[in-house]
């Protein structure tokens, strides 16, 4: 599937409809408002998501994964997407367990094509229950992510994003983000960097 070069593509990785996904819809709709990007929401909550089991079947066949579960609705919105936003909520101070079995899951599309996250542009989110409550870690493992596989990263930049967006919902889901003005400030930080790859 060919490049969009427009098409920005959004995935939350928490089970629930709460802050995280009030936060990506916020950076989704922010970039298209503002910037105009194509932008679209993908999430993991009501999902049948399987682990990699490490079988090494996109390895030998090269035709994607062995699972035939949600993530195949996923794949080709990846491979379509020039720009990327991974969310996730903090769980045990790090990123969730769904966004860890959507990224390991990625193994298919590169055994696939080892290009086909080269070049694109990626931007991380956390949003955490205390204000320094793994968001930091959690951004970290997404942009380790995007280094592995070739996706250029990018954040907000020094003094209050420096490697992403952070938030803090004090434990009160939604409305604790919707009330976080400097968290809601970092994510317009980051996606006024990312506008600046916009063609």
């Amino acid at each position: 599937m060919s490049e969009d070069e427009n098409y920005f593509l959004g995935i939350c990785a928490s089970p629930r409809n709460q802050g995280t996904e009030f936060a990506v819809h916020y950076a989704l709709n922010y970039a298209s408002e503002k910037f105009g990007f194509k932008t679209e929401f993908w999430t993991v909550r009501a999902k049948d998501i399987k682990f990699c089991i490490n079988c090494d079947y996109c390895i030998r066949e090269k035709k994607g994964c062995v699972y035939k579960d949600d993530l195949q609705d996923l794949y080709p919105k990846v491979e379509k997407s020039k720009f990327l936003l991974l969310g996730t909520p903090v769980f045990q101070g790090t990123l969730s367990g769904q966004l860890k079995t959507v990224m390991d899951r990625m193994r298919a599309l590169v055994a696939r094509n080892p290009n086909v996250f080269k070049n694109k542009i990626g931007i991380a989110l956390a949003v955490g229950g205390d204000r320094s409550g793994g968001q930091e870690i959690a951004i970290r493992t997404i942009l380790d992510f995007y280094q592995q596989n070739h996706v250029i990263s990018v954040s907000g930049g020094a003094f209050g994003a420096n490697l992403g967006a952070s938030l803090w919902s004090n434990d009160r889901g939604k409305e604790g983000v919707e009330d976080d003005e400097e968290g809601l400030k970092t994510i317009r930080k980051v996606i006024k960097r990312l506008a600046e790859f916009k063609l």
